[in-house]
Formats: C-alpha cells, structure tokens, sequence
C-alpha cells in the first residue's frame, strides 16, 4: 500500500510544487488568488488535468483551515454571517465539480472574466471602498443576497476555482460593508466550505494524487500562517493593494487564456 501511495512520486518535482506552493498560499492567505500559482504548477508536472485539479484542492483546503483559523483567533471572522452561509458555499461547490467534469470549462471562463474585470474597476475608482467597516449586522436583505452570494461563488470554486476569492471579498464588502481586513477573513471560511466540498467530490472520482497533495498541504499551511499573520498585523492598507494587484494579475492571465490561446 506504501508503494501504492507513492507511485509515479518524484522527489524532485516535489520540491519545485513545495517551492511554488509556499508562496501561493501566502499570496492566497492575504488576498486571495494562491491558486493562480498553485494550480499551473500542479499542471507543470505533468498531471492529468482532473487529478490536477483535485490534488491542489486537496492541498487549498488544507492550507485554508490554517489561514481560517488565524483569522478567527484575531476576530476578523463573523461567525453570525458565514455559520448561514457556510452550507450554501458547499452546495454550490457540490455542483460545481460536478459541472466541471463533465463540460468544457472554457465555456465559462469569458463570463468569470468579464465580472472580475468590472470588479477591479469599480474597486480601482472607488478607493475608499472597503476603508472602514461599517457592517449594521444581518437583515432579511442582506442575508438572501449573501445566500446567492454564497451558492454562485461556491459554484465558481468548484468548477473553475481561480477568481472565486476576488469575487467573495468584493461581495462581502458591497452586501455586509464589512472592511476589506475582515471581509479576507470572512472569504477564508467560504473558501474552506467550497474547498472542502470540492475534495470531497474529487475524492469520491478518484482525482486526487495524494503524496503530492499531503506533502504541498503540510507546506501550504505554513505559507498560509505567514501570509495571515502578515494580512492581520498590517491590515487594510495592505490587504487591498495586494487584492487589486492579484486581481489584475488574473484578468491578464484570463485574457491571454481566451484571447490569444486558440
């Protein structure tokens, strides 16, 4: 069973994911946007494309739980909010992977590319934007408009995955005007609920390569302890240049990835 596990393992190619995904999770534990350099390095090494995939969820939910947690001690997490959130972020996830096993996913890239475009520039142009937190509390409104939130982004995660964190953070400071420090923390907790429910899925067929994706877990949490403990000490005046950076960061790789690879 030992050898089984670690069958077609390559020390090497180990050591470049561990590399690669180090800075990924701190990139993704303070804005984030970590599976832009998470999931091309899966795909680097040769992978099947689905096993990719699930191997690098298996290694984000991990690594979120340790990004969560920070957050949650440092109280930058509403639980009233996410605990009603939480299970619609799963479901959504649920039929996400679903969705992405059995269509083409560049069927969906233009739309998520068009709304992060409209993200960034709103964020860009209204600089105040996430400056303050001036969350009142739940309301019948908000919470319908957080649930919808929370089933289209949890569906976003599990089918195509990058983008889903801009998405949150930037849903979360518009629908519950929380800052942009505690709409990080708040979008860690739904990331982990679509995460987790994607490995699940990706478990349940048979995707995941477990040896990469253990090992790269176990680095990926220190990565993300850093990277929230970088997002907690120097808060909004760090954490929203870092979100338009990354952001950006992925509208061009989108856009290279729709127009230009033909």
């Amino acid at each position: 069973m030992f050898q089984i596990f670690f069958q077609d393992f390559s020390w090497e190619k180990f050591l470049i994911l561990a590399v690669i995904c180090f800075f990924g999770a701190i990139v993704d534990a303070i804005s984030g946007g970590g599976g832009l350099v998470t999931l091309p390095a899966y795909f680097s090494i040769g992978l099947n494309p689905y096993v990719a995939l699930g191997t690098n969820k298996l290694s984000a939910a991990l690594s979120t739980i340790a990004s969560a947690y920070k957050f949650w001690k440092a109280k930058k997490v509403n639980t009233e909010i996410v605990g009603k959130l939480f299970l619609y972020s799963f479901a959504g996830a649920v039929l996400g992977v679903k969705t992405a096993v059995s269509i083409d996913v560049k069927y969906f890239k233009p739309l998520s590319f068009f709304i992060l475009v409209i993200v960034f520039l709103y964020a860009l142009k209204n600089r105040e934007i996430g400056e303050v937190s001036e969350y009142e509390g739940p309301t019948p409104k908000n919470m319908l408009y957080g649930k919808i939130m929370a089933l289209a982004l949890g569906f976003n995660d599990g089918f195509l995955g990058p983008g889903t964190a801009a998405f949150l953070m930037f849903c979360l400071i518009k629908i519950y005007k929380f800052d942009f420090s505690n709409a990080s923390g708040n979008t860690k907790v739904l990331n982990l609920s679509s995460n987790m429910a994607s490995l699940i899925v990706y478990t349940y067929l048979g995707k995941i390569n477990w040896a990469y994706g253990i090992g790269v877990a176990l680095v990926m949490t220190v990565g993300a302890i850093v990277g929230s403990k970088l997002a907690i000490l120097k808060g909004n005046k760090f954490i929203k240049p870092m979100f338009l950076f990354v952001t950006a960061i992925l509208i061009l790789k989108m856009s290279k990835e729709i127009f230009f690879n033909n």
